[in-house]
């Protein structure tokens, strides 16, 4: 029986470490071939050794496990290097099939402390770089779609945050990029859903060396699978990848720990009509006065409550 994603092709942007690499190694066991990403240049290890870099690292632990993989060291919140990326792994491979975006920074700090820097970096790495790989694979399928009279195999999967649903106060550029992508993600699904594409985002929680300090209090258990261990979202991400998953579309989860749990959209809590044609200030607060009195204390539009989300 063949594997799910035999024949097929993917990117995997921030796949060097983490929560990336956990999600190559899945791609490429379930029969992918897969072009790592990961920003840097081969150079030095700790003991002054010569290292190839994270991305070869990965691409060399896939292909000798009988893998085929290819490195790239773009950035990928650079629109140019983002194109380069789509194009290496359509000439390594004759097409792209999968993209997942995944690469990231963390530059925490509260709103009124931040700087400029550490709000546009955040969202130049996360948000522009998620549009930028999306732009050229978009691209790509269209024109195989156009090519061949027909639609075509092709999956998007996004990386989003429970900061964004719960809105992390210390984390403002974070819950904003990763608010955004959530709504790139759902556009491009509708943009891009007549050409056979799927895009879909999930909410993972797990221990990298990026969140290392996120999670720092939360001490793994002293035997088996760290409820924070990447590999608990990375079958995630090959399922929602396969074909199997066909009809799973501009949809969010979360993700981590043996659970997955789906998020429903937004709905309507209330609507109220002016008695004229427009609303008056006097009217506004007689309506949405008593609404408000009445809703729970410190209630936003945010949903802590998945961060109580666990197994069992």
């Amino acid at each position: 029986m063949p594997l799910p994603l035999h024949g097929l092709s993917a990117i995997v942007t921030g796949a060097g470490r983490g929560l990336g690499r956990a999600e190559a190694l899945e791609l490429a066991r379930l029969g992918a071939s897969v072009v790592v990403n990961d920003y840097g240049q081969p150079g030095r290890d700790g003991s002054g050794e010569a290292s190839a870099g994270p991305a070869e690292e990965v691409a060399a632990e896939i292909r000798a496990t009988g893998g085929t993989a290819l490195a790239h060291t773009g950035d990928v919140s650079d629109f140019a290097q983002a194109r380069t990326l789509v194009e290496s792994a359509v000439d390594a491979f004759g097409r792209l099939d999968i993209l997942v975006n995944n690469a990231g920074i963390l530059r925490d700090r509260m709103v009124f402390s931040m700087t400029e820097e550490e709000w546009d970096s955040v969202l130049r790495v996360h948000l522009k770089g998620h549009f930028n790989t999306t732009r050229f694979a978009a691209g790509h399928w269209r024109e195989r779609s156009k090519r061949a009279g027909e639609p075509v195999f092709g999956r998007i999967v996004n990386t989003s945050s429970e900061a964004f649903l719960a809105g992390s106060a210390g984390q403002p550029n974070y819950a904003a990029a990763k608010g955004g992508i959530v709504g790139l993600t759902t556009s491009t699904a509708l943009a891009l859903g007549r050409y056979g594409v799927t895009a879909n985002a999930i909410c993972p929680r797990a221990r990298t060396r990026m969140t290392e300090d996120v999670f720092a209090g939360v001490q793994p258990p002293g035997s088996g699978l760290d409820p924070l261990a990447p590999e608990h979202v990375a079958p995630l991400v090959g399922y929602l990848a396969s074909p199997a998953a066909a009809h799973v579309n501009g949809q969010l989860l979360v993700v981590h720990g043996g659970m997955v749990a789906v998020v429903e959209r937004p709905r309507l809590a209330a609507k109220f009509d002016s008695a004229q044609d427009t609303f008056t200030y006097d009217e506004l607060e007689a309506v949405l006065g008593p609404y408000y009195a009445d809703r729970p204390a410190g209630e936003t539009f945010a949903a802590a409550e998945v961060l109580g989300l666990k197994r069992g």
